[in-house]
């Protein structure tokens, strides 16, 4: 495949009581269009395991795996919270190109809001209001440079309110599905991921 037309390296990050796998469905596609991947596998200990903790691995393997190498980088649920730490603090938007926040709690999610940090620290960053979030929230400067999509469920239980699970930054699509793990299953939520993804 000639070098000028090959599309970037994808990194996906999964969610909260998720693996990898959450991501066969389109990672069946990516083949079908030659996009090669990272699918690092983030042990969250179930959401006990703060999420700069995770974002601090993520960095360890996209380093070890592509170097400075420009990436594009799809985040789902936490896990695109997860991405957007690596983004903004861990120097990962000098060498993304585009950011796909899927389903992903970018203001906080009110299912989170009774847990206690001292027992579910990373459940606990995404409560609304949250010490992370607020800190993400109050300087995006980071995110100018990459290209930035979220994608949501405006009827999600997981991500409430579900139309708030956006970037404050970006273009946002209505994904008209009706759960959130279908976001990264549906037909419908999978055609429109494919087509931000090949997008030059």
């Amino acid at each position: 495949m000639d070098g000028v037309n090959t599309p970037r390296p994808l990194v996906l990050v999964h969610g909260l009581w998720d693996t990898p796998r959450l991501f066969r469905r389109l990672e069946q596609r990516l083949d079908q269009n030659g996009i090669a991947r990272l699918v690092p596998h983030l042990p969250h200990r179930l959401g006990a395991v703060p999420l700069r903790d995770l974002a601090r691995l993520l960095d360890g393997h996209i380093q070890a795996r592509w170097g400075e190498q420009e990436i594009d980088l799809l985040g789902f649920s936490m896990g695109g919270v997860i991405s957007r730490i690596w983004l903004q603090e861990f120097g990962g938007a000098q060498r993304c190109r585009r950011f796909i926040s899927v389903g992903s709690p970018q203001q906080g999610t009110y299912t989170a809001q009774w847990i206690p940090r001292w027992l579910f620290a990373g459940l606990a960053d995404m409560k609304r209001g949250s010490v992370l979030l607020n800190q993400l929230n109050a300087d995006c400067s980071a995110l100018q440079s990459v290209d930035c999509v979220s994608f949501y469920c405006r009827w999600d239980l997981m991500v409430v309110p579900g139309w708030q699970a956006v970037l404050p930054v970006g273009e946002r699509h209505d994904v008209r599905v009706l759960t959130h793990q279908q976001l990264m299953a549906h037909p419908t939520a999978l055609n429109q991921l494919m087509r931000t993804i090949l997008q030059p």
